[in-house]
């Protein structure tokens, strides 16, 4: 006979169903967790569970389509190619025009760091003289808003993109698909967390007039600089590509630190070039954007196909794109990250969640990937190391397959979430996860901590009753 088991002798293990503050709560107290996502059922769940079922006799015709989506994924070629202009890049991108991170919206709804990073950006272009008289051109409609996505970009944070920004050009050669991101300005009081003093535009104004011009050579003549085999080194080196890119940032320096001196004569130039790249650590992250947005472009328009082509915010709406529906928005409030602060700084400074790098989630990369960085689970206060896995694992049950080009050691080298499907994230309730800054709610301050974000289920209940609209 066994003998009994004494239930007091190991430490107890949680499992928290609902409400995640508790879990983290006990998390950080040292207990084991297992968080598990529940909310009571709605009137809203109850529609969607109805479209499911509904979608049911057209789900040959969904898969074929979404194999085509994934097909077209994964055979993705992204290459850093060069840096230009972003007036020589989005020939559309007109003056008094300014590109923001998120779906659309206007300046009485934008909330106090995208602000900010807009009044920067005019003084920058010249339009106005003060940060006051860029505040009051933008409010009397002296200024036109749009999208990144809407001209093949992307932006992180506010993401603000203006027509003398320099922007880092990715071209996805297997389908001839080019997307633009501006260059990376480090970390704390900058432009993207809605900085806008001298400092930040002087920053501003030396990546456009040395260092982007110096980059673009070198990336020309290197004829370019292959992403999908940088990012599998960087996943099996720690990396998530979001919050963490310290190795990826460190391998483009090794790659691209030849050829800036073979193009760069003025040592100063070069020097100040390469410590910039070196001392920066997220200087991937833009990088790996354009790269994501090169990536899933080509699923736009496949009739039938239920996959997520973009997950954005502006620091006020979150907003989701499928395939089927192309360039239409489905929208919800935001939702404010939980994690770590700077010293000073608590949850009442925080501004709700913001920028575009959320498409790193969307082919399966930053919090997709967090079994392949467990150091980032500490950066974020996601909890413990071995927490990492769970999260990775969660969005696996979202998406229809794994990438076999970028794997996690951590998980016998299977491969990352690939291929979102807005009919698992409603039918299995599962909030996509965002590794993300967190910035200040009001302008001129900056970066005030890091943390984890979630997308709101009520943005793919609202995209999966268009595309259900689609198939009639």
């Amino acid at each position: 006979m066994s003998q009994p088991r004494n239930l007091l002798a190991d430490a107890p293990q949680v499992v928290n169903v609902g409400l995640a503050g508790f879990a983290n709560e006990l998390a950080a107290r040292g207990a084991r967790v297992v968080q598990v996502e529940w909310r009571p059922p709605t009137a809203a769940m109850a529609a969607a569970r109805a479209l499911l079922e509904a979608l049911h006799p057209h789900a040959a015709r969904i898969a074929r389509a979404n194999e085509e989506g994934l097909r077209r994924l994964l055979a993705g070629n992204p290459v850093l190619i060069d840096v230009v202009p972003a007036a020589h890049a989005m020939p559309g991108l007109g003056e008094r025009q300014v590109l923001h991170s998120g779906p659309p919206i206007d300046w009485p709804r934008m909330c106090g760091p995208m602000r900010g990073a807009i009044a920067g950006a005019i003084v920058f272009e010249g339009w106005a003289r003060t940060l006051d008289e860029a505040s009051a051109l933008a409010s009397s409609g002296g200024v036109k808003f749009r999208p990144n996505h809407e001209f093949g970009a992307v932006g992180p944070m506010t993401g603000i993109t203006t027509r003398s920004m320099p922007v880092l050009v990715v071209e996805n050669r297997a389908f001839a698909a080019r997307a633009f991101c501006t260059i990376n300005e480090g970390l704390g009081k900058v432009m993207r967390f809605g900085a806008n003093d001298a400092e930040v535009l002087g920053r501003l104004a030396w990546l456009r007039d040395e260092f982007g011009p110096a980059f673009g050579a070198a990336l020309r003549e290197m004829r370019g600089l292959e992403l999908l085999p940088l990012v599998s080194r960087g996943l099996a080196m720690g990396d998530e590509m979001h919050q963490r890119n310290v190795a990826c940032s460190a391998i483009v320096v090794r790659e691209t630190g030849p050829w800036l001196a073979r193009v760069v004569h003025d040592r100063a130039l070069l020097e100040k070039s390469l410590a910039f790249i070196g001392g920066n650590e997220q200087f991937f992250l833009n990088i790996g954007m354009a790269m994501g947005k090169s990536l899933t472009d080509p699923l736009r328009g496949i009739e039938a196909c239920s996959l997520v082509t973009a997950m954005c915010r502006n620091g006020t709406d979150f907003g989701v794109r499928l395939s089927a529906t192309q360039d239409a928005w489905f929208t919800a409030p935001v939702e404010m990250p939980q994690g770590l602060y700077f010293p000073g700084y608590g949850e009442a400074d925080a501004n709700p969640d913001m920028g575009d790098s959320t498409i790193l989630e969307t082919i399966g990369l930053g919090g997709c990937a967090m079994a392949a960085a467990p150091a980032v689970v500490g950066f974020v206060g996601a909890g413990r190391a071995r927490d990492a896995v769970q999260y990775t694992r969660a969005m696996w049950e979202i998406a229809i397959a794994k990438n076999p080009k970028w794997t996690i050691p951590a998980l016998e080298f299977e491969g990352v979430p690939a291929g979102i499907d807005v009919r698992r994230v409603v039918d299995a309730g599962i909030q996509p996860v965002i590794n993300t800054g967190i910035a200040h709610r009001d302008a001129g301050i900056g970066q005030i901590g890091a943390g984890i974000a979630r997308a709101p289920l009520a943005c793919f209940e609202r995209a999966l009753a268009a595309f259900a609209a689609t198939l009639g």
